[in-house]
């Protein structure tokens, strides 16, 4: 009886192991597949920036230069005047006024600057020692000749006006001793123009006086038509050898 049932027992088993082992494989966790891990991309960097001048100050006309270096820097530039420049490097400027050079370091990181001012210095006013005029030269820009129409000893309005001035710079020094002359034009004799002249002359010299001039330092001469002052035949030039003329009595 036993043994009429063994093999539908060793059937069972053989099933029942089956079913355990076809569970067993059912609950069996599956493995987690790896994962590969993230790396953020690299922090954009900030430029650095440093700008450097040989000189703070200058006199106009005078040059500065300038010398810079920057690190991560993808654009660079100076301003004013310079513009675009690389990384690293110098130039030299000519500020013509006071001014302040900015250097720019820009990157994706931001931007970097650095400025150095250059002044530049007013100019210096030159001082001209003024001229010592000797007395001969303040002589004839000061004194003025009276001039008188053809023919005439008559001390004119414009004479009058020129002789006021003169007188003015006489009277300022008194101690001066002053010739004046009697010119003529060439018309006429020599005889006849030298007293002309002489009339011409005295007729100056007794205005001076009224103009109080002291008539002890004028002395009167005639020189006619023989020093004439413009050679030409003109009546241009004639009207400038008709008149009375001052000289520094030696």
């Amino acid at each position: 009886m036993i043994q009429h049932h063994r093999p539908f027992i060793r059937s069972l088993l053989i099933s029942l192991s089956a079913v355990a082992i076809f569970f067993s494989g059912c609950s069996k966790k599956p493995t987690a597949a790896s994962t590969p891990s993230y790396t953020p991309p690299p922090a954009a960097v900030k430029p650095t920036a440093s700008l450097f001048a040989d000189k703070s100050s200058i006199n106009p006309g005078e040059s500065v230069k300038l010398t810079w270096t920057t690190t991560d820097a993808v654009n660079v530039s100076i301003s004013p005047e310079v513009g675009a420049v690389t990384p690293q490097g110098s130039t030299t400027v000519n500020p013509s006024a006071s001014t302040t050079y900015t250097l720019t370091a820009s990157s994706a990181g931001g931007n970097t600057d650095s400025s150095v001012r250059i002044s530049v210095n007013a100019p210096t006013a030159t001082v001209t020692e003024p001229k010592n005029t000797s007395f001969d030269e303040l002589f004839l820009k000061e004194v003025r000749d009276a001039f008188f129409d053809y023919d005439s000893a008559e001390i004119r309005p414009d004479a009058r006006v020129a002789l006021q001035k003169t007188a003015g710079f006489l009277k300022g020094y008194p101690n001066i001793h002053v010739a004046v002359e009697g010119h003529c034009d060439e018309r006429g004799s020599t005889e006849y123009n030298l007293a002309l002249g002489q009339r011409r002359a005295n007729a100056v010299k007794q205005y001076l006086v009224s103009l109080g001039v002291n008539g002890d330092a004028l002395t009167t001469t005639s020189w006619g038509k023989e020093k004439p002052f413009c050679a030409q035949s003109t009546e241009e030039c004639y009207a400038q050898n008709r008149r009375g003329h001052f000289t520094l009595a030696k």
